[in-house]
């Protein structure tokens, strides 16, 4: 039997099309899984084209879907009608716009999909799958506030505050980063640090590589850390600003 590859990718951001080709080129097969890391809405023109694709692709290909925090600003929307004005900011007017294109019926659909969306996973193996991070000394699953797994950086901050500084068994090695085997994030763009490729600090990988400005999206496989990438999304959307 073949044993598939596993691969999580980065921040999407609306970029349907350079998920398209992403997908083209990861050649998967039956036993492939992916694990998406959360934020396929807010950013550029196809928000819920980008939903509507997933929807779809999950019917073929084993995958899993991590909740971001734009996702859940697009659910809140969904659900109540409001638009906070930070998150028509930040990539909430190009989400809604998408959506006009769509029927009522699926714009349910894919307000569903939402709703199902994972806080985190853990593997068989004690590697943790989130988009942003948590606080809790003891994990994810004591967060008080489980918005954390989508909106803490704290956790990417202190990887990279420690990483080849503080070996793991030094008292002031974070408690936070003994708990997993490896943490895969999305939500902090590594274009921030001036990379446009995953960057591992401590046991944390981050897999967001700033498809929502000038990066590309990005597929990294957990076994091999190997990583495959799309042309920069914004090139995809010439008449577009995405979130830059």
């Amino acid at each position: 039997m073949i044993k598939g590859r596993t691969y999580v990718i980065g921040d999407i951001h609306g970029g349907k099309k350079a998920l398209e080709q992403l997908i083209e080129k990861l050649h998967l097969n039956p036993q492939d899984k992916l694990i998406f890391l959360g934020d396929y809405c807010d950013g550029w023109s196809e928000s819920a084209d980008t939903l509507l694709f997933l929807m779809q692709l999950r019917k073929v290909q084993p995958c899993t879907f991590i909740k971001g925090n734009h996702d859940a600003l697009t659910l809140e929307w969904l659900e109540t009608g409001k638009r906070k004005e930070e998150w028509l900011k930040h990539g909430g007017s190009a989400t809604i716009q998408s959506f006009s294109r769509y029927s009522e019926e699926e714009t349910d659909e894919i307000k569903t999909f939402l709703q199902s969306l994972k806080d985190y996973i853990v593997d068989d193996e004690n590697r943790l799958f989130l988009h942003a991070g948590f606080t809790h000394l003891q994990g994810p699953h004591r967060e008080y506030f489980k918005e954390m797994c989508y909106w803490d950086r704290s956790l990417w901050e202190s990887a990279l505050a420690i990483e080849g500084n503080v070996a793991i068994d030094d008292p002031f090695y974070p408690d936070r980063l003994k708990i997993f085997k490896e943490i895969y994030i999305g939500h902090t763009p590594t274009v921030r640090i001036g990379k446009t490729t995953p960057v591992n600090a401590a046991c944390v990988w981050n897999v967001d590589t700033g498809a929502a400005f000038k990066g590309p999206l990005t597929a990294l496989d957990i076994e091999t850390k190997e990583y495959i990438q799309t042309d920069p999304v914004y090139s995809f959307y010439p008449d577009e600003r995405g979130r830059n």
